[in-house]
């Protein structure tokens, strides 16, 4: 797959270029530049970032940070199964814990929402960080979710990170799942009031808190394309009233053009007639003529 001109290889995190060095100097850039471009497109792109995480997991399979971008990578295309064995081989290859979270998260995906609450059970939560075991409790109540029970995913999220006012990382998407498993369960004015903590805490824009908030209070937003299609309409009206003008105008020109022609009709008329009259006139002093030249003539013989 091509590579854009821009891409170094050097974007990467240092850690991973570090696993990378075990590589040939010149493989090792290539598969740095692929895994760029996987971290470019994994939001946007998801099948075009799988693409490269293909092609740099053919030229380094045994690297465990490529492995990694692999999983990810078929993660955010919904292909579970892939990206569970890309996780497992990463897991196994580094040894670390942070990937069980969202491993458990596969397995929901999978259809496999039992599986996902055993894994939250197991030693390996607690040699996650602070934001791995939020994670991981936020998976735990998606699995209960799944299994409908709901109110036993309202409990699974109570807990000291939901309550801390600190803001981190995960503080927005923990209150957010909150908030929408308080608004499943027919709990309203709960769920208003964590969505509105969600978008305090959500500075990068990574939920619809606030599009949610706005739902429940009411608020209707235009969308842009009703707005495009509000002007089109109009448009198109202004076209139908110009076209009836134009034809209104062009029907008084053409009753224009035909009473022209009427009256003109009735003055060629009118003169034909006053023609004919003359003519009769003309006809009618000539046999007054005749006649008296006759008379003259009968008293010429007498």
């Amino acid at each position: 797959m091509p590579i854009p001109e821009d891409v170094t290889g050097e974007e990467i995190d240092k850690d991973v270029r570090q696993e990378l060095q075990s590589l040939p100097k010149t493989l090792a850039e290539d598969v740095a530049k692929n895994l760029v471009m996987v971290a470019r497109l994994i939001d946007e792109d998801p099948e075009g970032a799988y693409g490269y995480a293909k092609v740099a997991l053919r030229l380094a399979s045994r690297v465990a940070a490529v492995r990694e971008a692999a999983g990810f990578a078929a993660y955010a295309s919904q292909k579970y199964s892939e990206a569970l064995a890309e996780f497992r081989a990463a897991r196994r290859m580094s040894g670390s814990a942070d990937l069980w979270p969202v491993m458990a998260d596969c397995e929901r995906g999978l259809g496999r929402p039992e599986k996902a609450l055993d894994m939250a059970g197991a030693p390996e939560v607690q040699k996650l960080d602070k934001a791995g075991q939020v994670e991981m409790r936020l998976v735990a109540a998606g699995a209960r979710r799944d299994m409908g029970q709901l109110d036993a995913a309202i409990v699974t999220l109570q807990s000291p990170e939901l309550a801390s006012n600190s803001v981190q990382p995960w503080t927005a998407r923990l209150r957010y799942a909150y908030a929408d498993a308080l608004l499943a369960g027919g709990r309203e004015g709960e769920a208003r009031e964590w969505f509105a903590k969600a978008v305090e805490a959500d500075r990068d824009g990574s939920t619809d808190a606030s599009d949610r908030l706005a739902e429940l209070d009411g608020v209707e937003f235009m969308d842009a394309l009703d707005e495009t299609d509000t002007e089109t309409q109009v448009e198109a009206k202004d076209d139908t009233e110009a076209e009836a003008e134009a034809e209104a105008v062009t029907k008084d020109e053409h009753e224009a053009d035909t009473e022209g022609e009427a009256e003109a009709e009735a003055v060629t008329k009118d003169e034909a007639d006053t023609e004919a009259n003359t003519e009769a006139e003309d006809e009618d002093e000539a046999q007054v003529e005749g006649d008296s030249a006759d008379a003259a003539q009968d008293d010429d013989k007498h």
